[in-house]
């Protein structure tokens, strides 16, 4: 039987431990935020709907972003046992430089809009973690700013080849001036892709006031306080704004960019150059044979083509087809230290983050972006030892399974025929029997894949 007694204050007092209050109410949100989905419900509250919808969607049903994300859930790890992790190395390689951790930060536009302090921030909060820091063409702050904010790191940029050329070429001038060590040349976006979270928030650049978007900020004050009260946005490649996001892209962009472009390019950058939008094999293939340093696996976050591969299930072929020779990366739908580490053990040399970054700035601004870096650096750290891996070049495919939810249907033997009477019309200097073996002989691979080649 249990003894009760009547408690003694003495031997409360040492359970009754109260936790300090923290008095600053940007520290308390963000050290309640221990995931990057928690940085995203700050970041909704305390920002307009508009501005947040334009970071947060994609493009049509968002199909893309969704099949990317429930890509890294669809994962299964596989940790060793008994290995010393006491002490653990997460610095990488990548493109001729170190980086503290195996991601950093990607181009993102019009980020200012977001939270004023925008690349700053980014650029600031990357160079303190020791990762890259990748500014956009269609950033909010100058190139030459952000390599004031970060002048020790790493500085990417990433290019559009615009319809004016000369813009193009004076923005990579002015980023090898301004010792930027890798260009980014972007391949997946002759125009823009249907944002319609946009299209139904009337955003546009600069921002509208409407009745709904007055409304929508009398909770929120402190946006449109530092966006009035902070210098105009600074576009480094739009001569002139006024319209949506996707009538700016639209105006500027150069559906004719083709690989002459890319060659002008490469002339003209003494760094390293990377490939951003690459969605196939076959493309991968043609760059590494050209001799680019890295090509990016990425459908732009899912807000160009909807229902775009998933660069993450791409990953396996390409990295074991061309890692060898190029420096393969991903992006898109990065949310967790752990989705690094898969992209990583199947073989990516490196990773980038988008949103994640931005609903930390959203959150918090500078203070915002350091917390996301920390929560992704500590989930890498955990998810890391838990696997017993005591660096990141010992991440191999064997310690991840890319579970399969989407397989392609078999092709029937009818539909198999009728490709290849196209491609011995198209092509009749082609074996036509080569074509139907390779079809058939991609989809069993696809549909019946084990779990270990998933």
């Amino acid at each position: 039987m249990v003894e009760r007694r009547f408690p003694n204050p003495k031997e409360l007092l040492p359970l009754m431990q109260f936790k300090k209050l923290e008095l600053d109410g940007k520290k308390r949100r963000l050290q309640g935020a221990l995931t990057i989905d928690d940085l995203r419900t700050i970041a909704k509250r305390r920002t307009p709907k508009a501005a947040f919808d334009y970071t947060d969607g994609s493009a049509e049903g968002e199909i893309s972003l969704g099949r990317a994300r429930q890509a890294f859930r669809d994962i299964e790890f596989h940790p060793s046992i008994l290995r010393d992790v006491s002490k653990l190395d997460t610095t990488t390689q990548i493109l001729g430089g170190t980086s503290a951790m195996p991601f950093g930060i990607a181009p993102t536009g019009f980020t200012r809009l977001m939270q004023t302090e925008g690349e700053i921030a980014g650029a600031g909060a990357a160079g303190a973690a020791g990762i890259p820091f990748t500014l956009s063409t269609l950033g909010t702050s100058s190139i030459e700013s952000v390599k004031a904010a970060n002048p020790n790191g790493r500085n990417w940029f990433q290019l559009y080849v615009m319809r004016d050329r000369e813009i193009s070429y004076g923005l990579v001038e002015r980023a090898k001036a301004a010792g930027f060590d890798t260009l980014m040349f972007t391949v997946d976006t002759p125009v823009a892709g249907a944002r319609l979270r946009d299209k139904r928030n009337g955003f546009s650049i600069p921002p509208q006031l409407t009745a709904g978007t007055i409304i929508n900020a009398i909770p929120r004050p402190w946006w449109w306080y530092d966006f009035l009260t902070t210098p105009p946005l600074e576009f480094a490649s739009l001569s002139s704004t006024g319209g949506t996001v996707g009538e700016l892209i639209d105006s500027a962009m150069d559906p004719s960019i083709d690989f002459a472009d890319l060659e002008t390019i490469r002339g003209m950058w003494p760094g390293k150059i990377v490939v951003k939008g690459v969605q196939n094999l076959a493309d991968s293939k043609r760059l590494a044979d050209l001799g680019v340093d890295g090509i990016l696996l990425s459908n732009h976050g899912g807000r160009q083509l909807d229902r775009a591969p998933i660069p993450f299930h791409l990953l396996p072929d390409v990295a074991r087809e061309v890692g060898g020779d190029v420096e393969v990366m991903v992006d898109t739908g990065i949310m967790d230290g752990a989705d690094i580490v898969a992209s990583i053990a199947l073989g990516a040399k490196f990773t980038l983050i988008g949103r994640a970054y931005l609903y930390g700035l959203m959150a918090g601004g500078r203070a915002g972006v350091d917390r996301t870096i920390s929560i992704l650096s500590e989930q890498v750290v955990r998810t890391m030892k838990l696997l017993e891996v005591a660096s990141i070049d010992e991440l191999t495919p064997a310690h991840v399974t890319q579970l399969q939810r989407l397989a392609p249907r078999a092709v029937s033997a009818q539909t198999a025929a009728v490709a290849e009477k196209a491609a011995s019309r198209k092509a009749p200097a082609r074996k036509p029997a080569a074509s139907t073996p390779a079809i058939t002989k991609t989809a069993e691979k696809k549909v019946e894949a084990t779990p270990a080649d998933a």
